[in-house]
């Protein structure tokens, strides 16, 4: 078994408000899942207007196939123009590692 995980840390545009936030975020986080099956939420900056990190997660049985995924997955959030992507932060997990 081998899982990926993959953080974004983006900067949102002209955002006043948590409200005008989440109206950006969660289609994101709803097209991760929908499009790449994966499971996707917003993890980290909750308390700031212009800031978001989403964390997404698969898990399959080729290593491969998660690389893939992920590379999808950064892609997508990388062209919205709503957002600029600051950093990614990806990890790789096998099940034979302690």
């Amino acid at each position: 078994m081998f899982v990926g995980t993959l953080t974004f840390d983006l900067l949102l545009g002209d955002v006043h408000s948590l409200k005008e936030k989440r109206s950006i975020v969660r289609p994101i986080v709803a097209e991760l899942q929908r499009k790449y099956g994966v499971c996707a939420a917003e993890v980290g900056n909750q308390d700031l207007h212009r800031r978001a990190e989403i964390g997404c997660a698969v898990v399959a049985g080729d290593a491969a196939y998660v690389t893939d995924v992920l590379d999808s997955c950064e892609r997508l959030v990388a062209g919205r123009p709503e957002v600029m992507l600051l950093s990614t932060r990806r990890r790789h997990h096998h099940d034979d590692d302690e």
